[in-house]
């Protein structure tokens, strides 16, 4: 019994963190309501970049847990969320279109071949307006979210049966070109009354259409950021029970060695595709998401780059660590996305001896000199150090403190080298350098809880041994 009641207590204590976490996200997405807007942090307002990265990391969390289920526990490597992404984004689009728009939206081709969407249903049973209106929303998005999930299980079962033969780089590329093959379909002019052809499909439901307004049209309550989080949340708790369950298990024993698995009775190709086909139809959902995110779907959009992305995200964070591909998703969107900004524009300070100035060469120095402290002594905790990682780590953060010695002594006031695409480049040259010293993501295959558990039995070992000695 004991086990059991841990396992509860365990299960409790998440769920009340995350309805914890979900109410401070409505809380600070509604500050203005308790606070005068002048009051507010420009950080903190509802307009804020930091509520677009929630966002778009919400939904990317998702992608990369549900990528990381196929390549990192099941230990098939898929290039295909793309793909699976877009046939999710585009069934969400069309059945949630409302019938009164459907001939703005498809006016090139004189209409929607659907006359119909799930909001409008429902709203024949519940009403359009009121509580009746919420209710309608809630079920035809929710509706319309899982049939976009079994729409892209439906095509990964289709042809898992034959790229599923295949193994390593070979399904890498396979299911490369089942991504490219869809998006290309669906930009295709005949089936336009269907996709819209390649134009974008618009005016379905969005995270901002769950905000509540008064009958005046004024917002009172924004739940537009913690709509994506839900939905995420409940999706990752599945995939955290499956891995943690008996098919969990045996997809773990498919990756660490097929042939010994399939020694001990697990059936590898229904194994791969119930593997293939979960993680297809949470990319579907996260597609959906994505739809709602951008307020369009559009085929373009899904390239392989995106695929990349995520597959980067996954790598970055631990390939078999869910809590990894988490929190690598926050940091690389909000990387990429915001803190690194303001490396595509110009910067010029007041003067030479302003304060701010005087404060970025000071913060900018501290942080170069920090990072590279910090990799040093990690590297020199491992029993094999590797020198030339510290030569180039040492080469790159000589680089960038002459580069910003030579910015000091020249007494300029607009920082060199800052245009547009710049970010890009210093944030490639970020991913390059944890990819080189995290060889195995930061968490590795460890999940966080476990790492903090870890953590503290290390500090109690170390605080007994002190109070015998």
């Amino acid at each position: 019994m004991e086990p059991t009641t841990n396992h509860s207590h365990k299960s409790l204590k998440y769920f009340l963190i995350c309805l914890l976490f979900l109410g401070f996200l409505v809380l600070i997405e509604n500050l203005q309501n308790f606070i005068p807007r002048s009051s507010i942090p420009k950080v903190l307002l509802p307009t804020s970049q930091l509520f677009t990265v929630l966002k778009k990391g919400a939904v990317y969390s998702l992608l990369a847990v549900s990528l990381n289920l196929l390549n990192g526990f099941t230990g098939l490597f898929s290039l295909g969320q793309a793909g699976f992404m877009l046939l999710g984004a585009y069934t969400y689009a069309i059945f949630t279109v409302p019938a009164a728009k459907k001939d703005a939206v498809y006016y090139l081709f004189g209409g929607s071949a659907i006359k119909f969407s799930f909001q409008d249903l429902f709203g024949m049973i519940f009403g359009t307006t009121g509580a009746g209106g919420v209710v309608s929303l809630i079920l035809g998005v929710l509706l319309a979210l899982i049939l976009a999930g079994f729409v892209a299980a439906f095509f990964a079962w289709l042809i898992g049966a034959v790229v599923l033969r295949f193994t390593s780089d070979y399904l890498a590329i396979a299911t490369l070109g089942f991504a490219e093959i869809i998006r290309a379909i669906f930009q295709w002019q005949t089936l336009g009354p269907v996709t819209n052809g390649a134009n974008m499909i618009k005016s379905f439901p969005t995270f901002s259409s769950f905000n509540i307004t008064n009958a005046s049209g004024k917002v009172i309550l924004r739940l537009s950021t913690v709509i994506p989080f839900i939905v995420s949340i409940a999706c990752i708790v599945f995939i955290v029970l499956l891995i943690n369950s008996s098919y969990g298990r045996a997809f773990k024993a498919i990756r660490e060695d097929e042939i010994a698995a399939e020694a001990m009775g697990i059936n590898l190709a229904k194994h791969k595709r119930l593997s293939f086909c979960i993680s297809s139809f949470f990319a579907g959902v996260g597609g959906a998401l994505f739809a709602m995110y951008a307020a369009n779907a559009q085929a373009k959009v899904f390239t392989s780059t995106m695929t990349y992305e995520i597959l980067l995200i996954v790598v970055i964070g631990g390939i078999g660590s869910v809590s990894g591909s988490v929190l690598a998703t926050f940091l690389y969107v909000a990387s990429s996305e915001w803190w690194l900004r303001f490396l595509d524009e110009k910067v010029t300070f007041a003067t030479a001896a302003s304060t701010g100035r005087i404060s970025f060469i000071i913060g900018f120095a501290l942080v170069v000199v920090a990072g590279a402290w910090l990799l040093v002594r990690r590297e020199n905790r491992k029993p094999e150090t590797k020198l030339y990682k510290k030569a180039l780590l040492l080469l790159v953060a000589l680089l960038l403190i002459g580069w910003i010695s030579i910015f000091t002594a020249s007494g300029q006031t607009t920082l060199p080298l800052l245009r547009n695409g710049f970010r890009m480049v210093v944030f490639s040259v970020v991913i390059m350098i944890v990819v080189l010293f995290f060889r195995n993501g930061m968490f590795g295959d460890k999940e966080l809880p476990a790492m903090i558990a870890q953590l503290k039995k290390k500090r109690s070992t170390k605080t007994h041994e002190e109070s015998e000695a």
